[in-house]
Protein backbone atom coordinates (compact mmCIF):
# COMPACT_ATOMS: atom_id res chain seq x y z
CA UNK A 1 0.00 0.00 0.00
CA UNK A 2 1.21 3.57 -1.15
CA UNK A 3 1.81 6.10 1.81
CA UNK A 4 1.74 9.91 2.05
CA UNK A 5 2.74 12.29 4.91
CA UNK A 6 2.60 16.42 4.32
CA UNK A 7 6.05 17.27 3.77
CA UNK A 8 5.44 19.87 7.19
CA UNK A 9 9.30 20.72 7.38
CA UNK A 10 9.86 21.57 3.97
CA UNK A 11 6.66 24.09 3.75
CA UNK A 12 7.75 25.56 7.01
CA UNK A 13 11.37 26.29 5.58
CA UNK A 14 9.89 27.80 2.53
CA UNK A 15 7.21 30.14 4.29
CA UNK A 16 8.87 30.88 7.27
CA UNK A 17 13.01 30.61 6.55
CA UNK A 18 13.24 30.83 2.72
CA UNK A 19 10.66 33.51 1.19
CA UNK A 20 9.47 36.79 2.88
CA UNK A 21 6.30 35.37 3.38
CA UNK A 22 5.57 37.83 6.40
CA UNK A 23 5.35 40.40 4.14
CA UNK A 24 2.15 38.43 2.43
CA UNK A 25 0.84 39.63 6.17
CA UNK A 26 1.57 43.44 5.37
CA UNK A 27 -0.49 43.14 2.18
CA UNK A 28 -4.31 44.96 2.58
CA UNK A 29 -6.94 42.58 3.76
CA UNK A 30 -3.70 40.30 4.63
CA UNK A 31 -2.75 41.10 8.67
CA UNK A 32 -3.91 37.84 10.26
CA UNK A 33 -1.86 35.59 7.39
CA UNK A 34 1.10 35.45 9.14
CA UNK A 35 3.56 32.47 8.43
CA UNK A 36 2.50 30.97 11.74
CA UNK A 37 -1.13 31.36 10.75
CA UNK A 38 -0.50 30.40 7.42
CA UNK A 39 1.37 27.13 8.79
CA UNK A 40 -1.08 26.22 10.79
CA UNK A 41 -3.87 26.36 8.05
CA UNK A 42 -1.65 24.13 6.31
CA UNK A 43 -1.78 22.00 9.01
CA UNK A 44 -5.21 21.18 9.09
CA UNK A 45 -5.27 20.93 5.64
CA UNK A 46 -2.36 18.45 5.51
CA UNK A 47 -4.27 16.29 8.32
CA UNK A 48 -7.44 16.39 5.92
CA UNK A 49 -5.07 14.95 2.88
CA UNK A 50 -3.66 12.57 4.76
CA UNK A 51 -6.89 10.89 7.21
CA UNK A 52 -9.62 11.85 4.34
CA UNK A 53 -8.49 12.19 0.75
CA UNK A 54 -5.79 9.99 0.30
CA UNK A 55 -7.42 6.99 1.73
CA UNK A 56 -9.89 6.97 -1.04
CA UNK A 57 -7.15 7.37 -4.01
CA UNK A 58 -6.44 4.11 -4.87
CA UNK A 59 -9.89 2.52 -4.27
CA UNK A 60 -11.32 5.48 -6.40
CA UNK A 61 -8.77 4.92 -9.41
CA UNK A 62 -9.86 1.19 -8.88
CA UNK A 63 -13.61 1.58 -9.41
CA UNK A 64 -13.54 5.16 -11.52
CA UNK A 65 -16.70 6.81 -12.07
CA UNK A 66 -19.82 5.54 -13.53
CA UNK A 67 -22.00 6.67 -16.32
CA UNK A 68 -26.03 5.68 -16.81
CA UNK A 69 -28.69 7.42 -18.34
CA UNK A 70 -27.13 10.87 -18.45
CA UNK A 71 -26.06 10.63 -14.88
CA UNK A 72 -21.92 10.60 -12.96
CA UNK A 73 -21.45 8.53 -10.32
CA UNK A 74 -18.50 9.35 -8.48
CA UNK A 75 -16.62 6.17 -6.60
CA UNK A 76 -17.55 5.46 -3.01
CA UNK A 77 -16.36 7.61 -0.31
CA UNK A 78 -16.30 10.36 -2.81
CA UNK A 79 -19.20 12.29 -1.47
CA UNK A 80 -18.68 11.97 2.11
CA UNK A 81 -15.02 13.04 1.86
CA UNK A 82 -16.49 16.13 -0.31
CA UNK A 83 -19.39 17.60 1.99
CA UNK A 84 -16.03 17.30 4.96
CA UNK A 85 -14.22 19.38 2.37
CA UNK A 86 -17.23 21.66 2.41
CA UNK A 87 -17.84 22.05 5.89
CA UNK A 88 -14.37 22.76 6.59
CA UNK A 89 -14.20 25.81 4.49
CA UNK A 90 -11.68 24.62 2.28
CA UNK A 91 -13.90 25.68 -0.87
CA UNK A 92 -14.11 29.06 0.84
CA UNK A 93 -9.99 29.82 1.69
CA UNK A 94 -9.31 32.39 -1.07
CA UNK A 95 -12.40 34.18 -1.83
CA UNK A 96 -14.03 37.32 -1.13
CA UNK A 97 -15.56 37.86 2.09
CA UNK A 98 -18.25 39.70 0.57
CA UNK A 99 -19.52 36.76 -0.64
CA UNK A 100 -18.66 34.34 2.03
CA UNK A 101 -15.46 33.68 1.25
CA UNK A 102 -12.47 33.80 4.15
CA UNK A 103 -10.27 36.27 2.31
CA UNK A 104 -7.27 34.39 2.96
CA UNK A 105 -4.13 34.58 0.57
CA UNK A 106 -3.55 32.75 -2.64
CA UNK A 107 -0.32 31.45 -1.52
CA UNK A 108 -2.55 29.26 0.84
CA UNK A 109 -4.38 27.77 -1.19
CA UNK A 110 -1.14 27.11 -3.55
CA UNK A 111 0.66 25.28 -0.82
CA UNK A 112 -3.15 23.47 0.22
CA UNK A 113 -3.42 22.52 -4.31
CA UNK A 114 -0.15 20.63 -3.52
CA UNK A 115 -1.11 18.31 -1.00
CA UNK A 116 -4.83 17.82 -2.10
CA UNK A 117 -2.48 16.02 -5.50
CA UNK A 118 -0.70 14.59 -3.99
CA UNK A 119 -3.04 13.03 -1.84
CA UNK A 120 -5.62 12.39 -4.16
CA UNK A 121 -5.53 14.40 -7.67
CA UNK A 122 -8.81 12.95 -8.74
CA UNK A 123 -10.90 14.80 -6.02
CA UNK A 124 -8.98 17.97 -6.33
CA UNK A 125 -9.85 18.10 -9.51
CA UNK A 126 -13.48 18.94 -8.55
CA UNK A 127 -13.25 22.07 -6.12
CA UNK A 128 -10.03 22.98 -7.92
CA UNK A 129 -12.19 23.83 -11.67
CA UNK A 130 -14.76 25.49 -8.94
CA UNK A 131 -12.65 27.89 -7.76
CA UNK A 132 -11.59 28.66 -11.39
CA UNK A 133 -15.08 29.38 -12.44
CA UNK A 134 -15.97 31.21 -8.95
CA UNK A 135 -12.50 33.52 -10.15
CA UNK A 136 -13.51 34.48 -13.44
CA UNK A 137 -17.01 35.17 -12.40
CA UNK A 138 -15.57 37.66 -9.64
CA UNK A 139 -13.67 39.27 -12.41
CA UNK A 140 -15.91 39.52 -15.46
CA UNK A 141 -19.54 38.78 -14.76
CA UNK A 142 -21.85 41.42 -13.85
CA UNK A 143 -22.95 41.99 -10.15
CA UNK A 144 -26.26 40.69 -10.75
CA UNK A 145 -24.51 37.19 -11.66
CA UNK A 146 -22.00 37.24 -8.61
CA UNK A 147 -24.65 37.83 -6.56
CA UNK A 148 -26.90 35.03 -7.84
CA UNK A 149 -23.29 32.16 -8.17
CA UNK A 150 -20.83 33.67 -6.27
CA UNK A 151 -22.07 32.78 -2.53
CA UNK A 152 -23.01 28.88 -3.98
CA UNK A 153 -19.60 28.10 -5.42
CA UNK A 154 -17.39 29.37 -2.01
CA UNK A 155 -19.93 27.27 0.16
CA UNK A 156 -19.39 24.44 -2.20
CA UNK A 157 -22.83 23.50 -2.53
CA UNK A 158 -22.70 24.52 -6.37
CA UNK A 159 -19.16 23.23 -8.36
CA UNK A 160 -17.93 25.13 -11.80
CA UNK A 161 -16.46 24.07 -15.15
CA UNK A 162 -14.74 25.45 -18.10
CA UNK A 163 -16.37 24.50 -21.18
CA UNK A 164 -13.72 25.01 -24.47
CA UNK A 165 -13.10 21.90 -26.57
CA UNK A 166 -15.46 20.34 -29.39
CA UNK A 167 -14.72 17.83 -30.98
CA UNK A 168 -12.98 19.30 -34.10
CA UNK A 169 -10.85 21.73 -32.38
CA UNK A 170 -8.63 21.87 -29.00
CA UNK A 171 -5.73 24.62 -28.93
CA UNK A 172 -7.15 26.24 -31.86
CA UNK A 173 -10.39 27.98 -30.29
CA UNK A 174 -10.98 29.82 -33.47
CA UNK A 175 -12.84 26.81 -34.88
CA UNK A 176 -15.53 26.62 -32.05
CA UNK A 177 -18.95 26.36 -33.15
CA UNK A 178 -21.52 25.98 -30.46
CA UNK A 179 -23.70 29.04 -30.88
CA UNK A 180 -25.23 31.73 -28.78
CA UNK A 181 -28.77 33.01 -29.69
CA UNK A 182 -29.68 36.57 -27.93
CA UNK A 183 -33.36 36.06 -26.20
CA UNK A 184 -35.71 38.86 -25.66
CA UNK A 185 -35.42 38.67 -21.10
CA UNK A 186 -31.54 39.11 -21.65
CA UNK A 187 -30.02 35.54 -21.55
CA UNK A 188 -29.07 33.22 -24.69
CA UNK A 189 -29.71 29.70 -26.05
CA UNK A 190 -26.24 27.88 -26.43
CA UNK A 191 -26.40 24.92 -28.46
CA UNK A 192 -23.24 23.13 -29.16
CA UNK A 193 -21.02 20.01 -28.21
CA UNK A 194 -18.12 20.08 -25.75
CA UNK A 195 -15.44 17.39 -24.97
CA UNK A 196 -12.96 16.45 -22.20
CA UNK A 197 -14.71 18.63 -19.70
CA UNK A 198 -13.59 17.62 -16.37
CA UNK A 199 -15.91 17.56 -13.39
CA UNK A 200 -18.96 17.91 -16.54
CA UNK A 201 -21.18 15.63 -14.85
CA UNK A 202 -20.97 14.32 -10.76
CA UNK A 203 -22.99 13.44 -7.90
CA UNK A 204 -21.17 15.85 -5.46
CA UNK A 205 -23.29 18.93 -5.42
CA UNK A 206 -26.60 20.05 -6.31
CA UNK A 207 -25.67 22.11 -9.01
CA UNK A 208 -23.04 22.56 -11.80
CA UNK A 209 -22.41 25.83 -13.07
CA UNK A 210 -20.76 25.42 -17.32
CA UNK A 211 -18.51 28.48 -18.08
CA UNK A 212 -18.99 27.87 -21.95
CA UNK A 213 -17.51 29.61 -24.81
CA UNK A 214 -19.65 30.32 -27.42
CA UNK A 215 -20.19 32.50 -30.81
CA UNK A 216 -22.66 35.02 -31.66
CA UNK A 217 -24.65 35.65 -34.68
CA UNK A 218 -22.79 38.73 -35.83
CA UNK A 219 -19.16 37.25 -34.63
CA UNK A 220 -16.40 38.03 -35.87
CA UNK A 221 -13.81 34.78 -37.05
CA UNK A 222 -11.25 33.68 -34.89
CA UNK A 223 -10.81 33.90 -31.26
CA UNK A 224 -11.81 38.21 -31.26
CA UNK A 225 -15.91 36.16 -31.88
CA UNK A 226 -15.39 34.27 -28.80
CA UNK A 227 -17.82 35.35 -26.30
CA UNK A 228 -17.90 33.61 -22.52
CA UNK A 229 -21.40 32.44 -21.12
CA UNK A 230 -22.29 31.30 -17.92
CA UNK A 231 -25.25 28.11 -18.06
CA UNK A 232 -25.78 26.20 -14.88
CA UNK A 233 -27.11 22.62 -14.81
CA UNK A 234 -30.40 23.82 -13.16
CA UNK A 235 -31.65 27.70 -13.73
CA UNK A 236 -31.44 29.45 -10.63
CA UNK A 237 -34.18 31.41 -9.25
CA UNK A 238 -34.65 34.79 -8.51
CA UNK A 239 -34.01 34.03 -4.26
CA UNK A 240 -31.09 31.84 -5.31
CA UNK A 241 -32.83 28.11 -4.87
CA UNK A 242 -32.61 26.02 -7.78
CA UNK A 243 -35.27 25.82 -10.72
CA UNK A 244 -35.68 24.11 -13.88
CA UNK A 245 -32.92 22.02 -15.51
CA UNK A 246 -31.52 23.30 -18.26
CA UNK A 247 -31.03 22.03 -21.41
CA UNK A 248 -27.48 20.65 -20.38
CA UNK A 249 -26.76 16.73 -20.84
CA UNK A 250 -23.88 14.75 -20.08
CA UNK A 251 -23.49 12.41 -23.71
CA UNK A 252 -20.74 10.49 -21.78
CA UNK A 253 -17.36 10.00 -19.75
CA UNK A 254 -14.08 8.98 -20.99
CA UNK A 255 -12.47 5.91 -20.33
CA UNK A 256 -9.27 7.20 -19.43
CA UNK A 257 -5.36 6.04 -18.88
CA UNK A 258 -5.90 7.74 -15.29
CA UNK A 259 -7.44 10.31 -12.96
CA UNK A 260 -9.86 7.84 -13.09
CA UNK A 261 -12.30 9.01 -10.16
CA UNK A 262 -12.53 12.54 -11.95
CA UNK A 263 -15.56 12.89 -14.54
CA UNK A 264 -13.84 13.70 -18.12
CA UNK A 265 -17.38 14.34 -19.67
CA UNK A 266 -19.13 14.79 -23.35
CA UNK A 267 -21.33 17.51 -22.70
CA UNK A 268 -24.38 18.89 -25.46
CA UNK A 269 -25.92 22.09 -24.89
CA UNK A 270 -29.20 21.94 -26.45
CA UNK A 271 -30.94 25.68 -26.23
CA UNK A 272 -29.40 26.15 -22.79
CA UNK A 273 -30.14 29.04 -21.29
CA UNK A 274 -27.10 31.11 -20.59
CA UNK A 275 -26.25 34.51 -19.32
CA UNK A 276 -23.12 36.58 -21.09
CA UNK A 277 -20.36 36.92 -19.00
CA UNK A 278 -18.58 40.15 -19.59
CA UNK A 279 -18.37 41.73 -23.10
CA UNK A 280 -19.92 40.30 -26.48
CA UNK A 281 -16.71 38.49 -28.35
CA UNK A 282 -14.59 39.10 -24.96
CA UNK A 283 -14.80 36.00 -23.96
CA UNK A 284 -11.27 34.90 -24.63
CA UNK A 285 -10.05 37.50 -22.14
CA UNK A 286 -12.31 35.88 -19.47
CA UNK A 287 -11.36 32.62 -20.14
CA UNK A 288 -8.23 33.27 -19.81
CA UNK A 289 -8.55 34.30 -16.08
CA UNK A 290 -9.55 30.93 -15.42
CA UNK A 291 -7.06 29.31 -17.78
CA UNK A 292 -4.40 30.41 -16.19
CA UNK A 293 -5.11 29.84 -12.86
CA UNK A 294 -5.62 26.58 -13.60
CA UNK A 295 -2.13 26.16 -15.64
CA UNK A 296 -0.89 27.29 -12.10
CA UNK A 297 -3.20 24.57 -11.02
CA UNK A 298 -1.88 21.91 -12.79
CA UNK A 299 1.60 23.13 -12.03
CA UNK A 300 0.91 22.30 -8.53
CA UNK A 301 -0.73 18.91 -9.71
CA UNK A 302 3.09 17.82 -11.50
CA UNK A 303 4.49 18.77 -8.01
CA UNK A 304 2.07 17.07 -5.71
CA UNK A 305 2.30 13.55 -7.76
CA UNK A 306 6.31 14.34 -7.34
CA UNK A 307 6.41 14.84 -4.02
CA UNK A 308 3.76 11.20 -3.28
CA UNK A 309 6.03 9.70 -5.72
CA UNK A 310 9.41 10.30 -4.21
CA UNK A 311 7.62 9.67 -0.57
CA UNK A 312 7.17 6.58 -1.53
CA UNK A 313 10.06 5.35 -3.65
CA UNK A 314 12.39 6.67 -0.66
CA UNK A 315 10.40 4.65 1.70
CA UNK A 316 10.76 1.32 -0.82
CA UNK A 317 14.87 1.98 -1.21
CA UNK A 318 15.25 2.04 2.27
CA UNK A 319 13.09 -1.23 3.52
CA UNK A 320 13.69 -3.53 0.08
CA UNK A 321 17.38 -5.60 0.55
CA UNK A 322 18.76 -6.10 -2.65
CA UNK A 323 22.20 -6.62 -3.15
CA UNK A 324 25.57 -5.70 -1.54
CA UNK A 325 27.08 -2.46 -1.25
CA UNK A 326 29.94 -2.38 -4.30
CA UNK A 327 32.44 -0.96 -1.40
CA UNK A 328 31.18 -3.72 0.88
CA UNK A 329 28.73 -4.80 3.23
CA UNK A 330 26.65 -1.99 4.58
CA UNK A 331 24.20 -3.91 6.56
CA UNK A 332 26.24 -6.69 7.68
CA UNK A 333 23.64 -8.66 10.11
CA UNK A 334 21.07 -8.72 7.53
CA UNK A 335 20.61 -11.27 4.56
CA UNK A 336 20.90 -8.08 2.17
CA UNK A 337 21.68 -4.44 2.17
CA UNK A 338 18.62 -2.27 0.94
CA UNK A 339 18.47 -0.67 -2.39
CA UNK A 340 19.57 2.76 -0.72
CA UNK A 341 22.95 1.75 -0.62
CA UNK A 342 23.63 1.65 -4.07
CA UNK A 343 24.85 4.34 -6.55
CA UNK A 344 21.97 4.54 -9.20
CA UNK A 345 19.33 4.37 -6.60
CA UNK A 346 20.72 7.33 -4.96
CA UNK A 347 21.17 8.97 -7.51
CA UNK A 348 17.45 8.50 -9.02
CA UNK A 349 16.63 9.52 -5.29
CA UNK A 350 18.62 12.70 -5.33
CA UNK A 351 17.56 13.74 -8.76
CA UNK A 352 13.59 13.69 -7.48
CA UNK A 353 14.32 15.25 -4.25
CA UNK A 354 16.67 18.16 -5.77
CA UNK A 355 14.01 18.60 -8.29
CA UNK A 356 11.16 18.92 -6.48
CA UNK A 357 12.29 20.72 -3.92
CA UNK A 358 13.95 23.74 -6.35
CA UNK A 359 10.66 23.52 -7.83
CA UNK A 360 8.71 23.59 -5.25
CA UNK A 361 10.48 27.03 -4.19
CA UNK A 362 9.82 28.50 -7.62
CA UNK A 363 5.80 27.73 -7.25
CA UNK A 364 5.67 29.84 -4.03
CA UNK A 365 7.20 32.37 -4.92
CA UNK A 366 5.01 32.93 -8.02
CA UNK A 367 2.46 32.06 -5.30
CA UNK A 368 3.20 34.94 -3.41
CA UNK A 369 4.34 37.20 -6.03
CA UNK A 370 -0.15 36.28 -7.28
CA UNK A 371 -1.05 37.78 -3.92
CA UNK A 372 1.60 41.02 -4.05
CA UNK A 373 0.16 41.73 -7.74
CA UNK A 374 -3.88 41.71 -6.46
CA UNK A 375 -3.13 43.38 -2.88
CA UNK A 376 0.11 45.50 -3.09
CA UNK A 377 -0.99 49.04 -2.05
CA UNK A 378 2.14 50.38 -4.86
CA UNK A 379 1.33 50.19 -8.51
CA UNK A 380 4.32 49.89 -9.85
CA UNK A 381 5.08 46.76 -7.29
CA UNK A 382 1.54 45.18 -8.43
CA UNK A 383 2.62 45.57 -12.26
CA UNK A 384 5.87 43.95 -11.42
CA UNK A 385 4.47 41.27 -9.62
CA UNK A 386 1.59 40.83 -12.31
CA UNK A 387 4.14 40.45 -14.90
CA UNK A 388 6.23 37.75 -13.25
CA UNK A 389 3.43 35.90 -12.83
CA UNK A 390 2.74 35.97 -16.18
CA UNK A 391 6.13 35.21 -17.57
CA UNK A 392 6.57 31.99 -14.91
CA UNK A 393 3.03 30.68 -15.39
CA UNK A 394 3.86 29.00 -18.91
CA UNK A 395 6.88 27.79 -17.35
CA UNK A 396 5.38 26.32 -13.90
CA UNK A 397 2.82 24.85 -16.14
CA UNK A 398 5.05 22.87 -18.37
CA UNK A 399 8.48 21.97 -16.84
CA UNK A 400 5.82 20.74 -13.02
CA UNK A 401 4.08 18.68 -14.89
CA UNK A 402 6.75 17.42 -16.97
CA UNK A 403 8.52 16.93 -13.74
CA UNK A 404 5.61 15.20 -11.99
CA UNK A 405 5.30 12.36 -15.19
CA UNK A 406 9.61 12.13 -15.14
CA UNK A 407 9.87 11.67 -10.94
CA UNK A 408 6.79 9.17 -11.37
CA UNK A 409 8.54 7.16 -13.92
CA UNK A 410 11.80 7.32 -11.95
CA UNK A 411 9.93 6.01 -8.39
CA UNK A 412 8.41 3.14 -10.46
CA UNK A 413 12.02 2.28 -11.47
CA UNK A 414 12.76 2.17 -7.70
CA UNK A 415 10.29 -0.37 -7.24
CA UNK A 416 11.44 -2.63 -9.84
CA UNK A 417 8.91 -4.91 -10.88
CA UNK A 418 6.96 -3.86 -8.22
CA UNK A 419 6.13 -1.06 -9.31
CA UNK A 420 4.42 -2.04 -12.00
CA UNK A 421 1.47 -4.12 -9.86
CA UNK A 422 -1.50 -1.83 -8.97
CA UNK A 423 -1.37 -2.72 -5.25
CA UNK A 424 1.58 -0.82 -4.99
CA UNK A 425 0.20 2.49 -5.87
CA UNK A 426 3.34 3.67 -8.15
CA UNK A 427 1.95 2.88 -11.54
CA UNK A 428 -1.35 4.93 -10.67
CA UNK A 429 0.87 8.00 -10.29
CA UNK A 430 2.57 7.28 -13.35
CA UNK A 431 -0.88 7.00 -15.04
CA UNK A 432 -2.30 10.04 -12.91
CA UNK A 433 0.70 12.20 -13.76
CA UNK A 434 0.74 11.72 -17.79
CA UNK A 435 -2.35 13.86 -18.60
CA UNK A 436 -0.76 17.09 -16.69
CA UNK A 437 1.22 17.50 -19.66
CA UNK A 438 -1.52 17.93 -22.04
CA UNK A 439 -4.47 19.21 -20.20
CA UNK A 440 -4.87 23.28 -19.82
CA UNK A 441 -3.06 23.90 -23.20
CA UNK A 442 -0.06 20.87 -23.94
CA UNK A 443 2.91 21.89 -23.09
CA UNK A 444 4.15 22.89 -26.09
CA UNK A 445 1.64 25.65 -26.35
CA UNK A 446 3.28 26.72 -23.11
CA UNK A 447 6.78 26.74 -24.83
CA UNK A 448 5.34 28.86 -27.47
CA UNK A 449 3.49 31.01 -25.34
CA UNK A 450 6.93 31.69 -23.65
CA UNK A 451 8.70 32.33 -26.56
CA UNK A 452 6.66 34.02 -29.05
CA UNK A 453 4.65 35.73 -26.46
CA UNK A 454 5.73 36.50 -23.17
CA UNK A 455 9.51 36.89 -24.03
CA UNK A 456 8.77 39.14 -26.51
CA UNK A 457 6.08 41.20 -25.45
CA UNK A 458 6.54 45.25 -25.13
CA UNK A 459 10.11 44.88 -25.72
CA UNK A 460 10.86 42.35 -22.86
CA UNK A 461 9.30 44.20 -20.20
CA UNK A 462 8.05 40.87 -18.49
CA UNK A 463 10.95 39.02 -18.97
CA UNK A 464 13.02 41.81 -17.09
CA UNK A 465 11.15 40.59 -13.70
CA UNK A 466 13.09 37.18 -13.93
CA UNK A 467 16.34 38.49 -15.39
CA UNK A 468 16.73 41.27 -13.70
CA UNK A 469 16.76 39.84 -10.02
CA UNK A 470 19.02 36.81 -11.24
CA UNK A 471 21.55 39.14 -12.65
CA UNK A 472 21.06 41.30 -9.08
CA UNK A 473 21.44 38.24 -6.68
CA UNK A 474 24.93 36.95 -8.69
CA UNK A 475 26.25 40.55 -8.19
CA UNK A 476 25.14 40.81 -4.90
CA UNK A 477 26.53 37.74 -3.76
CA UNK A 478 30.24 37.17 -5.33
CA UNK A 479 31.49 37.60 -1.70
CA UNK A 480 28.97 35.08 -0.09
CA UNK A 481 30.95 32.45 1.59
CA UNK A 482 27.72 30.01 1.61
CA UNK A 483 27.24 30.18 -2.28
CA UNK A 484 30.82 31.05 -3.96
CA UNK A 485 31.61 27.85 -4.40
CA UNK A 486 28.51 27.37 -7.01
CA UNK A 487 27.58 30.62 -7.92
CA UNK A 488 30.08 30.15 -11.10
CA UNK A 489 27.93 27.56 -12.31
CA UNK A 490 24.96 29.32 -11.82
CA UNK A 491 26.31 32.70 -13.82
CA UNK A 492 27.35 30.68 -16.54
CA UNK A 493 23.99 28.67 -16.61
CA UNK A 494 22.56 32.15 -16.73
CA UNK A 495 24.70 33.43 -19.36
CA UNK A 496 23.60 31.29 -21.82
CA UNK A 497 20.19 31.38 -21.06
CA UNK A 498 20.72 35.16 -22.03
CA UNK A 499 22.20 34.48 -24.57
CA UNK A 500 19.74 32.13 -26.45
CA UNK A 501 16.81 34.42 -25.09
CA UNK A 502 19.05 36.72 -27.58
CA UNK A 503 19.25 34.42 -30.23
CA UNK A 504 16.31 32.98 -30.63
CA UNK A 505 14.62 36.48 -31.10
CA UNK A 506 16.78 37.32 -33.48
CA UNK A 507 16.56 34.23 -35.29
CA UNK A 508 12.61 33.93 -35.15
CA UNK A 509 12.30 37.31 -36.21
CA UNK A 510 13.39 36.31 -39.50
CA UNK A 511 11.73 32.46 -39.23
CA UNK A 512 8.98 31.85 -36.76
CA UNK A 513 9.82 28.43 -37.02
CA UNK A 514 13.94 28.93 -35.42
CA UNK A 515 11.45 30.20 -32.63
CA UNK A 516 9.04 27.00 -32.89
CA UNK A 517 11.38 24.97 -32.79
CA UNK A 518 13.65 26.43 -29.82
CA UNK A 519 10.63 26.83 -27.17
CA UNK A 520 10.35 23.66 -25.37
CA UNK A 521 14.35 23.48 -24.82
CA UNK A 522 14.58 27.05 -23.60
CA UNK A 523 11.45 26.70 -21.57
CA UNK A 524 13.35 23.88 -19.83
CA UNK A 525 16.81 26.13 -19.63
CA UNK A 526 15.05 28.54 -17.98
CA UNK A 527 13.28 26.69 -15.55
CA UNK A 528 16.75 24.74 -14.78
CA UNK A 529 18.48 28.56 -14.47
CA UNK A 530 15.47 29.48 -11.83
CA UNK A 531 15.77 26.39 -10.05
CA UNK A 532 18.94 27.02 -9.58
CA UNK A 533 18.95 30.32 -8.53
CA UNK A 534 16.64 29.34 -5.91
CA UNK A 535 18.75 26.13 -4.71
CA UNK A 536 21.69 28.85 -4.08
CA UNK A 537 19.39 31.03 -1.64
CA UNK A 538 17.97 27.69 -0.32
CA UNK A 539 21.61 26.63 0.68
CA UNK A 540 22.76 29.96 2.07
CA UNK A 541 19.45 30.02 4.36
CA UNK A 542 20.53 26.29 5.79
CA UNK A 543 24.12 27.08 6.21
CA UNK A 544 23.24 30.25 8.27
CA UNK A 545 20.79 27.51 10.37
CA UNK A 546 23.48 25.19 10.80
CA UNK A 547 25.83 28.03 12.28
CA UNK A 548 23.01 29.00 14.49
CA UNK A 549 22.60 25.44 15.58
CA UNK A 550 18.95 25.67 15.00
CA UNK A 551 18.01 22.41 16.24
CA UNK A 552 17.20 20.26 12.85
CA UNK A 553 20.58 20.14 11.81
CA UNK A 554 20.02 16.53 9.51
CA UNK A 555 17.36 18.60 7.55
CA UNK A 556 19.56 21.56 6.58
CA UNK A 557 22.68 19.49 5.99
CA UNK A 558 20.31 17.69 3.83
CA UNK A 559 19.50 21.00 2.04
CA UNK A 560 23.00 21.51 1.07
CA UNK A 561 23.50 18.24 0.10
CA UNK A 562 20.77 18.15 -2.20
CA UNK A 563 21.61 21.64 -4.07
CA UNK A 564 25.52 20.33 -4.22
CA UNK A 565 23.69 17.18 -6.33
CA UNK A 566 21.38 19.75 -8.07
CA UNK A 567 24.49 21.98 -9.28
CA UNK A 568 26.90 19.49 -10.13
CA UNK A 569 24.14 16.54 -11.52
CA UNK A 570 20.75 18.53 -12.92
CA UNK A 571 21.84 21.97 -13.68
CA UNK A 572 24.80 20.96 -16.53
CA UNK A 573 21.64 20.03 -18.52
CA UNK A 574 21.07 23.50 -19.67
CA UNK A 575 25.08 23.22 -21.22
CA UNK A 576 22.93 20.49 -23.99
CA UNK A 577 20.29 22.19 -24.02
CA UNK A 578 21.91 25.67 -25.26
CA UNK A 579 23.55 23.95 -28.25
CA UNK A 580 20.55 22.01 -29.40
CA UNK A 581 19.09 25.61 -29.69
CA UNK A 582 21.53 27.10 -30.91
CA UNK A 583 21.95 24.07 -34.07
CA UNK A 584 18.59 26.01 -34.90
CA UNK A 585 16.02 24.57 -36.85
CA UNK A 586 17.16 22.82 -39.76
CA UNK A 587 17.63 19.67 -38.26
CA UNK A 588 13.74 20.11 -37.14
CA UNK A 589 12.14 21.42 -40.72
CA UNK A 590 14.34 20.27 -43.41
CA UNK A 591 13.49 16.89 -43.80
CA UNK A 592 10.31 16.38 -46.49
CA UNK A 593 6.67 15.06 -45.11
CA UNK A 594 7.10 12.12 -46.84
CA UNK A 595 10.15 11.04 -45.30
CA UNK A 596 8.75 10.60 -41.95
Amino acid sequence: MPIYQTPRDEIKFLLHDLLPARDVAALPGYAEATPEAMLDIIEAAGQLCEEVLFPINQSGDKEGCTFHNGHVKTPTGFKEAYDVFCQGGWTALACDPAYGGQGLPLLVNFVIDELVSSANLSFGIYPGLSHGAYNALHTHASDELKKIYLPHLVTGQWSGTMCLTEPHCGTDLGLIRTKAEPQHDGSYKISGTKIFISSGEHDLTENIIHLVLAKLPDAPTGTKGISLFVVPKFVPNTDGTLGEKNGVTCGSIEHKMGIKASATCVMNFDGAQGWLVGRPHGGMKAMFTMMNEARLAVALQGLGLAEVSYQNARAYARDRLQGRSLTGAKYPEKAADPLIVHPDVRKNLLTMKSMIEGARAMAYWIGMEQDISLKHADESRKKQAEDLVALMTPVLKSYLTDLGSEVSNIGMQIYGGHGYIHEWGMEQYVRDARICQIYEGANGIQALDLVGRKMAEDFGRLARQFFHPVSQYIIDNQHNKNVQEFLPALMSAFAKLQNAALTIGTRGFANPDEAGAAAADFLKMMALVAMGWWWLRMMDVAQKKLLQNDGNKIFYEGKVHTGRFYMTKIMPQVNALNLAIMSGAKPVMAMPEEAF
